[in-house]
Formats: structure tokens, C-alpha cells, sequence
């Protein structure tokens, strides 16, 4: 497996021909691997710095201060999770020790006035909790705020690649349920436990993932079908993108999610990232593309939420 790259802008500005190609090989890359390097993406490099210095601002904190905006009970999706919360190899049903990292989460920033659904508020509508620290919560908001137009865009680009109408899925994100997610993989030791990782071997759940390395970090890597593993290239000022099992699924798996990790090994510096992980709205019904019954239809609200159930959150 090969990491490809793809402009946004480039496509967004192409013409006719020139934009059909770049679908085409948009198309491939997410047959192949579902995993891409996206340049082109017009996000401020101020949005984007800002919101990594207070992000180490907040995991600098102690551990007591950063305890006061922790997720009150197990299962809430927002807020603090700290050491030993989560492992995501557990959503492929294995059953590994808990992860080597920890995070904090934030969700939607309003509330669909249609949305009665108890579910749904209880879930992906309850409050993020925010940190007493300036300047973190507008910090956020509008890194959040960037991540959702980029996803938006992009689901253009899906839509092309899928000989879709480019508006084909607005009306399926235009209330998304997505989280964004910053991440902080402590220093490692000599060792861990056996079959731990900093993040073990899952595949991302919603229709995609938008994920901000630290630039030139290692540890992030894909599975390749030989079983080895692929490390993921993380070059400063850009993206890595990839496909999530909601959006294999809606394709009815013309379109690969790809195991990944981010493998623990001894004496590894401190590593952070922020994944936005895009989710059509709670309601969104999920019909394969192409007419088959391969897949039955799903919500996409609930069958995220199980999704997430089964990591130990």
C-alpha cells in the first residue's frame, strides 16, 4: 500500500475533464485503502496552531485539574477521559488492555430544534465540558466549526468519485452528529502489557475521519492484507483522511475502512493529534448506493452509539 495525496483545491478548481480524473482517483484510493494525505484543505494556519498550543495547554495540566472535566459517568461522550478509559481494539472484539492515551471530546455546538429523539439527547447532544482555561472553548468552536465546512467539502468530492450529484449527501450532514477528539499519547516507558498500543488496532466508525497529526510524529499505521503494518506519512500542514465503516457500508463495501493503530514502542516521545470524526445526522438513514440488499438500513445516530458502547467508553 502506497499513501496517496489529494487536493481539495485543485479538484474544487478543476474543469470538467481535469475534475472527472481526480474523482476517478479519489475513487481508487478509497477502494484500495481508504486512507489518504489531503492538501488543499484552506484551513487558516492560524485556526490550525491555535488550537494545538491549547491543547497542550490543557494535557499540561495536572492531572486533579484536568480530572475537573472529566466525563461524569462511563458511557458520557464529552469532556476528560483520562489513562486507562478506553480500548478501541475492543470494537473488533478483541480484548486487549486499555489503551496508552488520553483525550478530551467535544461534540455538536447546537441542538436541532426537530430533534426529540431521547436517545439522541441523551447521547450526542449532552453538553461538552469545557475547561477553565481562556480562550479554550472559542478555541475549540471554531477549529470545530473549520472541521465541519472541510468535511462538508469533501463529502463533495465523495459524491463526485461516486458519479453522485455533488449535493447528494447535504441533506444527510446538514445536522451532523460528529465529535472532535484531541488526543495526548504520554511518553512511553521500556515496556507495556501485552497487546497494548497507544491506540489499539480499530477501524473508525461514521462516514469519515479528519485527522491532524503532530507534524512529522510517528506511530499512526494501517494494516496492509499480509498482516504487516503501514506507517502513516504526517507531513507538516496537512490532513490525513479516511473512510469510517458507516461509509464502507453505505457504498456496500466498494469503499475500504482500514484497520489502523498507533503502535506503542519503548521511549517514544510524547505524541498528540485531533481527529474530527464526521457522522451524518442522528436520523440519516443508511441505504446502500448501489440498490443492493447487502447491508440492511441503519440510523446512523444509533448505530454510531453502539459503535462506541462497545470500546468500554
Amino acid at each position: 500500500m502506497k499513501f496517496a495525496t489529494f487536493d481539495l483545491e485543485a479538484f474544487e478548481k478543476a474543469e470538467l475533464s481535469q475534475r472527472t480524473i481526480l474523482a476517478a482517483q479519489l475513487d481508487k484510493i478509497c477502494r484500495d485503502s481508504g486512507f489518504l494525505v489531503l492538501t488543499g484543505h484552506g484551513v487558516p494556519d492560524n485556526c490550525i496552531t491555535d488550537m494545538q498550543s491549547t491543547m497542550q495547554t490543557f494535557f499540561k495540566q495536572t492531572p486533579d485539574d484536568k480530572q475537573k472535566v472529566k466525563a461524569p459517568y462511563p458511557g458520557y461522550p464529552y469532556g476528560y477521559l483520562g489513562p486507562n478509559s478506553e480500548a478501541l481494539a475492543k470494537s473488533k472484539g478483541v480484548d486487549t488492555p486499555p489503551d496508552l492515551k488520553e483525550s478530551f471530546n467535544g461534540g455538536p455546538q447546537d441542538v436541532p430544534n426537530d430533534i426529540v429523539d431521547p436517545e439522541a439527547l441523551e447521547f450526542c447532544y449532552v453538553p461538552t465540558i469545557w475547561p477553565d482555561l481562556e480562550s479554550f472553548k472559542p478555541t475549540w468552536q471554531t477549529y470545530y466549526g473549520e472541521m465541519e465546512n472541510l468535511a462538508s467539502r469533501i463529502m463533495v468530492a465523495f459524491a463526485v468519485a461516486l458519479n453522485l450529484p455533488d449535493d447528494f449527501f447535504e441533506d444527510y450532514i446538514n445536522h451532523p452528529i460528529s465529535a472532535l477528539r484531541a488526543l495526548n499519547y504520554p511518553a512511553t516507558d521500556d515496556v507495556s502489557l501485552p497487546d497494548q498500543q497507544r491506540a489499539g488496532a480499530h477501524t473508525d466508525y461514521g462516514s469519515l475521519t479528519i485527522l491532524l497529526p503532530q507534524a512529522e510524529s510517528q506511530g499512526l499505521q494501517v494494516a496492509l492484507p499480509d498482516g504487516g503494518w503501514l506507517d502513516v506519512p504526517t507531513p507538516e500542514g496537512a490532513f490525513v483522511i479516511n473512510i469510517g465503516d458507516l461509509m464502507a457500508r453505505w457504498t456496500a463495501d466498494r469503499w475500504v475502512s482500514t484497520l489502523h493503530r498507533v503502535v506503542a514502542k519503548p521511549h517514544q516521545p510524547a505524541r498528540q493529534s485531533l481527529a474530527f470524526f464526521h457522522q451524518p445526522n442522528w436520523d440519516a438513514v443508511i441505504t446502500p448506493l448501489d440498490g443492493s440488499n447487502k447491508y440492511e438500513d441503519v440510523l446512523s445516530g444509533p448505530y454510531l452509539m453502539e459503535k462506541f458502547k462497545s470500546t468500554g467508553s
